[in-house]
């Protein structure tokens, strides 16, 4: 018998985990495999199924199928025998047999695998056996997790019924474990040093904030919506423990941190090859962990509002939103003191019956009769120098309509082993502007698409297996477009889920400030603002 690969698939040919037991390329695993599902007689109940090159032993698996690739000349007996201890592993690490499962388990089922078989043949083993050997269970490793529990007490872990020489290790492990646990204390004993300094300088100023008035509020941010600034200082770390490894005279091949310039450079390299848009390769992780997009630098004035609304959108494939949550928060920055006791009047003009919520500190009375945001106590001032949230909203339905663009995929077989797919948008708000417009279409893996019309621009993306469709800009003027591409050795299901991104400067709320008076003569102040709109999640699933 000679084995040449064993997989999981889904009963539409999806591959879930695959392992190739003889030199073999992705390209012509990955197409035995897609032409499987395809052999299989409707109606008919078979262990096996032959090519004129191979032969392909399966078990289905409720919604799986267990598939091993052999050559005609094996033994189908023994394939069968095989094929029954793969079916029996299985189970062991998916015990619902679904993907997500498959897929979070694999690294484990791969490594069982490899002790079913080596290098194309048998091995002699039994299921306790290979549940064994895939646990790796190690008494050495146990002795050395104990010893770092124990801590500095010797006398908390009984060495009476050890044998000598795990005795031995223990001894060795607690001179690291004392230097480890005490740079921990230090650590704690600096940091409650660093508060307490902290909370001495904070009674001394009079209050909690960065700016000088923030005192004043009362309290102002405290809620658990709208966090105010927290000021944060560095913490010296305490010095490592007195341990120095030895150092070699001779020259080493080992990696160096210090080169870090070199790497950085290189990876974007690679990145810039692959496709990949980068700018510099000097990307801070402030850049890095943002999920808010830029958006282009403002004018603040003196008093400066800020608008701000996230996007979270669920579609079924076949049509309807499964889920529509729309957050806003509207934010206020004052940096001279002479404005800081005013009023901002809000047009609300919105009819779909969004949640509005002001802050604790704000008259929600005043709001309610006039739209009207301003302090509960008047002789109290806004903070300086400090964002502030005063307004938000909630939003959710599954109603088409509250869609402010909508995504059409439609994949049809073309009877070539391949899918035609036509993708439409539609602009549902016409007095929207969406910027920066990205449709993240899935592929088949080593799929290379035909595009034979496309309104804008499009990206293959091959090593993220996916085609990218970019439109700068949506509007009233080009509210739809399509996509119609061919993809070889696909089934309809491959191209989901499509994912989308855009950002706004418009509101999606028919809400915004119309005037900010001072609260003493209703003296209309000068005032700045900025607005964006954009997606946190938007998927057709």
């Amino acid at each position: 018998m000679v084995l040449i690969a064993a997989a999981v698939c889904t009963k539409a040919g999806k591959t879930l985990v695959s392992r190739q037991f003889v030199e073999m390329t992705k390209a012509r695993i990955e197409g035995l495999l897609a032409a499987f599902p395809k052999l299989m007689s409707t109606g008919k109940q078979h262990t096996f199924v032959e090519t004129d090159s191979v032969r392909y032993v399966y078990q289905p698996l409720e919604k799986l199928y267990m598939v091993l690739i052999t050559t005609k000349a094996s033994n189908i007996l023994e394939d069968l025998e095989t094929l029954r201890l793969f079916s029996r592993v299985i189970p062991e690490y998916s015990r619902n047999m679904e993907e997500s499962e498959i897929a979070e388990n694999g690294f484990n089922l791969i490594f069982a695998f490899d002790e079913i078989v080596a290098l194309g043949y048998r091995e002699s083993v039994t299921l306790p056996q290979i549940r064994t050997y895939v646990e790796m269970d190690s008494h050495e490793e146990k002795v050395y997790q104990a010893v770092r529990q124990v801590g500095n007490s010797r006398d908390k872990f009984s060495l009476y019924f050890l044998p000598s020489l795990e005795i031995e290790q223990i001894y060795r492990f607690f001179g690291f474990q004392t230097q480890e646990r005490e740079a921990k204390n230090k650590m704690r004993e600096k940091a409650k040093e660093l508060q307490r300094a902290r909370m001495e300088a904070y009674k001394k100023g009079g209050g909690y904030s960065k700016g000088p008035n923030m005192s004043q509020m009362g309290g102002f941010g405290s809620s658990s919506t709208f966090t105010s600034p927290v000021i944060e200082s560095p913490v010296e770390m305490p010095k490592q423990p007195a341990y120095t490894p030895a150092k070699s005279s001779g020259p080493t091949n080992a990696m160096k941190l210090g080169g870090k310039s070199r790497d950085v450079e290189f990876f974007v390299g690679q990145l810039v090859s692959e496709g990949e848009k980068v700018t510099s390769p000097q990307i801070s992780m402030k850049q890095v962990s943002s999920k808010i997009p830029t958006t282009p630098a403002v004018h603040h004035e003196d008093v400066h509002l800020k608008q701000e609304e996230r996007l979270v959108v669920q579609v079924g494939k076949d049509g309807g939103v499964q889920n529509l949550e729309l957050h806003g928060l509207v934010t206020l920055m004052i940096t001279d003191e002479k404005w800081a006791k005013i009023k901002i009047l809000i047009e609300n003009n919105d009819v779909r019956g969004i949640q509005l919520q002001t802050h604790p500190n704000v008259d929600k009375e005043l709001f309610k009769t006039k739209s009207t945001i301003a302090l509960k106590n008047p002789s109290k001032p806004f903070p300086l120098g400090t964002d502030v949230g005063v307004l938000k909203w909630r939003y959710q339905t599954q109603e088409d309509s509250a869609l402010p663009l909508t995504i059409n995929c439609w994949p049809s077989e073309n009877g070539q082993g391949g899918c035609d797919v036509n993708i439409e948008y539609e602009l549902e708000h016409t007095r929207l502007e969406l910027n920066d417009v990205t449709i993240n279409i899935p592929l088949p893996i080593g799929c290379n698409p035909m595009v034979t019309e496309c309104d804008g621009e499009y990206k293959h993306m091959s090593h993220k297996n996916c085609l990218q469709w970019v439109l700068p800009v949506i509007d009233k003027s080009n509210k739809s477009g399509s996509l119609e591409f061919s993809a070889s050795s696909a089934i309809p299901t491959d191209f989901f889920p499509l994912t989308v991104s855009f950002v706004s400067k418009n509101q999606y709320a028919d809400l915004k400030p119309a005037e900010i008076l001072l609260l003493e003569d209703d003296t209309p102040v000068k005032y700045s603002a900025e607005s964006i709109f954009y997606t946190e999640a938007y998927k057709i699933v």
